[in-house]
């Protein structure tokens, strides 16, 4: 699939096709599969929204897994609105999942032009780990956290602990519970 906003460009990852969909006003809202950043990477690429929810919250019935304990579905739409309407209709535990969680559906749509808690506090990242950052994203980044500040957020910094670490766990734990998940299909041993 190809980029509606630029043919020469990816659309992202394996939801490419449903936020090229979105991003194309072929579909008002789809569907995508994230393990490690396949809702989140194409609907940033296609400027749509895309979101990941926490884990257990949609139901993953009639999704063939990559890895099953990174994987969740989540919606895709041109608006946070129509995300988080999608969301709250989707989300709520499932007798066919279980590992839903024991949760009744969210009331995200209904909360989202409330006011910030009283007392939220944001952790942004230090300067130093941010380094070698594309000058765009890193602008994008300083004017998220300045509207935060602008709503009357507290603002501190939180070094990430290991993150050299994080992409080889993840691939090591993503290819393991894709052996075991892909081989129920044709009987072969990845």
């Amino acid at each position: 699939v190809k980029n509606p906003w630029a043919i020469d460009c990816v659309p992202g990852g394996s939801s490419g096709g449903s936020a090229t969909a979105v991003a194309a006003s072929l579909a008002h809202v789809a569907l995508g599969s994230d393990t490690g950043g396949s809702i989140r990477q194409p609907a940033a690429l296609c400027g749509v929204v895309g979101f990941k929810p926490t884990y257990g919250r949609i139901s993953r019935y009639g999704l063939v897994a990559f890895a099953s304990s990174l994987d969740q579905i989540g919606p895709i739409s041109a608006t946070v609105e129509d995300t988080a309407l999608v969301f709250d209709v989707m989300s709520g535990k499932d007798s066919n999942d279980a590992t839903t969680a024991p949760m009744p559906p969210a009331p995200t749509a209904a909360t989202l032009h409330d006011s910030l808690p009283e007392q939220l506090t944001v952790a942004v990242l230090p300067d130093d780990q941010l380094v070698g950052s594309h000058p765009e994203v890193l602008a994008a980044y300083r004017r998220a956290v300045q509207v935060f500040e602008e709503a009357g957020a507290k603002i501190i910094e939180h070094r990430m602990q290991l993150t050299e670490a994080y992409i080889p766990t993840y691939y090591i734990v993503a290819t393991a519970e894709a052996s075991s998940n892909l081989a129920r299909f044709d009987g072969v041993r990845y």
